[in-house]
């Protein structure tokens, strides 16, 4: 007897220290409270106790019940689950969501936590529209998704106040792994020298980056640039102008561009040039706009031999509604100008910007020489000698003016024959330059001693002949612009801001 009470008290002890491992089990039949501290044992009945022993034993018994995922906490059964999962559901349909996609995604357990989700997203800026948009979010737990991805945007650059915006934009960034996904992308880009400080303003125009395979399209399209000529400390620069160049396929949209640009005539040195400047250009779609816009000139006059000049201009103009503005430019100088077709054409092949230039920044220096006498006949043969006047700042034309009828005493019409004087700086060319001729007695041209570099000037006036004008620049096929005099300008020299945006902020 004795034996077999000393095995009874052995058997209860083991039990109560089994009710400090197991966590504690509800059932339909028995619900039983959780101690808020665990630290604390709650003792059971005998009865409660042997229930826990059989279930933990037994679970296999009986597979509406689960083992728990946390040490401490009601285990819920399918049963449960589908109970719950129907109150969540009718939750968020009371507030408009529709929830017919959350179907297969696992939902949180308890109608609190699902109400934490939906107040964090809005008070992050999203409206039930927006979470409509892209439900799926609601599966993201606050804790272990949200807050450890919108911290991670902030500290790479994004404003706080534009992690709404960005979310809205991108929601699936909310499901990935800021170590094994957002960081190496991040990592990437700064290896493409985009900037610290460039990199919210990327991923805020083109958060899909965050979702890129590195080795996929990215890299890819990094290296076809490269291998054209462009240089790579300028990738990153092309990618802060314009992201979406890493998410662009070479053999279906990149090479098929840059393919047609050079078969037109455009070295492949100077598509990589206009490219490095410009990135946006390789967004153009090929078909729709680029071949039709470039078909618009040659219709419009534009020689095929002067293509290239024309485009490597104003690269832009493959991009615009090249026909519409051409229209109306062409209208435009033949009624206010009396310019005709053919001239508007050679305008457009000197100076191609002038198809987005407004008209009304085009009839002030037009209105400042028809002030000055200047009958518009001769107006039509300068515009069309030197487009340039048309971008000339008032002002200085006044000035420049002003020194050639005091100080210079010409006659109009060799402003007729020489419109570019206009184009010059008074004070850095013109007068210097001018002073110098007096002091040595020579009378010149103004294309002889304006159209020239410093240097081919002052070898002009030690010489003991006059060297013939030059004519204006021409375009080499080999990728540079040659100017006159023997100046050369390189094609790696920065190009300047477009004249249309400069004439704007000046008018």
């Amino acid at each position: 007897m004795r034996y077999l009470l000393l095995r009874r008290n052995k058997f209860v002890t083991l039990i109560k220290r089994e009710c400090f491992i197991f966590p504690i089990i509800s059932s339909p039949e028995t619900k039983t409270q959780i101690n808020p501290d665990p630290n604390i044992p709650q003792f059971q009945n005998p009865c409660s106790i042997s229930r826990i022993a059989h279930y933990a034993t037994q679970s296999s018994k009986f597979p509406e019940y689960e083992m728990p995922t946390v040490t401490w906490g009601v285990i819920q059964g399918k049963k449960e689950k589908l109970v719950n999962r129907v109150k969540i559901c009718d939750y968020l349909k009371g507030l408009g969501i529709i929830t017919d996609e959350l179907e297969s995604i696992e939902l949180p357990s308890t109608i609190e936590v699902m109400c934490e989700r939906v107040e964090f997203l809005q008070k992050l800026g999203l409206t039930i529209d927006d979470i409509n948009e892209y439900p799926l979010m609601l599966g993201c737990s606050v804790r272990k998704n949200l807050i450890p991805v919108l911290a991670y945007l902030e500290k790479i650059g994004i404003p706080r106040s534009k992690l709404g915006e960005f979310v809205k934009n991108y929601p699936q960034v909310l499901h990935a792994s800021v170590v094994v996904e957002l960081a190496p992308v991040v990592k990437f880009l700064r290896g493409l020298d985009v900037e610290k400080q460039d990199l919210g303003y990327v991923l805020m125009k083109y958060p899909e980056l965050l979702g890129f395979k590195l080795e996929g399209t990215m890299s890819t399209s990094v290296a076809y640039l490269v291998s054209i000529g462009v240089s790579p400390r300028d990738i990153g620069p092309m990618v802060t102008q314009y992201p979406y160049l890493l998410g662009m396929r070479v053999g279906t949209m990149i090479k098929p561009l840059v393919d047609y640009l050079i078969s037109i005539g455009l070295p492949k040195k100077i598509v990589a040039r206009m490219l490095e400047k410009r990135a946006y250009i390789v967004g153009y779609n090929l078909e729709e706009t680029v071949k039709p816009n470039v078909d618009c000139l040659i219709s419009f006059g534009i020689k095929k031999e002067l293509l290239p000049l024309v485009i490597a201009q104003y690269p832009q103009i493959l991009g615009l509604p090249v026909k519409a503005k051409m229209s109306t430019q062409q209208y435009f100088f033949s009624l206010k100008l009396k310019i005709d077709p053919e001239g508007f054409a050679r305008v457009v092949e000197k100076m191609p910007q002038i198809v987005s230039l407004k008209q009304n920044v085009i009839m002030k220096p037009v209105e400042f020489l028809l002030g000055r006498a200047f009958p518009v006949e001769d107006i039509a043969k300068m515009v069309v000698r030197c487009p340039q006047i048309l971008c000339s700042r008032v002002e200085l034309m006044k000035n420049s003016y002003y020194f050639y009828k005091t100080e210079m005493g010409r006659p109009m019409k060799e402003l007729v024959e020489y419109p570019e004087y206009f184009t010059y700086s008074l004070e850095s060319r013109i007068k210097p330059r001018y002073q110098k001729l007096q002091s040595k007695g020579i009378r010149s041209s103004l294309n002889w001693f304006l159209n020239c570099s410093d240097q081919r000037f002052e070898e002009r006036l030690q010489g003991n002949y006059i060297d013939p004008d030059t004519e204006g620049p021409t375009f080499d096929m080999g990728g540079k612009l040659d100017m006159p005099g023997g100046e050369i300008v390189s094609d790696e020299e920065e190009d300047e801001s477009d004249d249309e945006e400069e004439d704007e902020s000046d008018g």
